[in-house]
């Protein structure tokens, strides 16, 4: 399994917003792609910005490829993250994933 990580930050008044947002694109998108084996949203609330880790499972890079096209290093972004993020990481990273979920596969 690989874990594909992406980070970024909004201004901490926007985080509920961007929470609901992520839920509507990025999630729904990784969950629905061929091969997902799962997503997760971290967030962590800070004074004046709160910050999100997105991790998403796959069975295989030919899966990642799916979601995010050929250049599986580029973050992917979707037409309102502007408007939220402090910062727009251009790039995400991979994992080996060791460990599995339950119904989830190891690659």
């Amino acid at each position: 399994m690989i874990a594909r990580v992406w980070q970024g930050a909004v201004p901490a008044h926007r985080g509920d917003a961007y929470a609901a947002y992520l839920d509507r694109t990025g999630v729904r998108d990784c969950r629905s792609t061929p091969g997902n084996q799962g997503v997760f949203v971290l967030r962590h609330d800070a004074a004046d910005r709160t910050e999100f880790v997105f991790i998403s499972l796959w069975e295989s890079m030919d899966a990642i490829r799916r979601f995010a096209g050929n250049d599986v290093d580029r973050a992917r972004y979707y037409d309102e993250d502007r408007d939220f993020l402090l910062a727009l990481e251009p790039t995400v990273r991979h994992y080996d994933a060791s460990a599995t979920l339950p119904g989830a596969t190891a690659g």
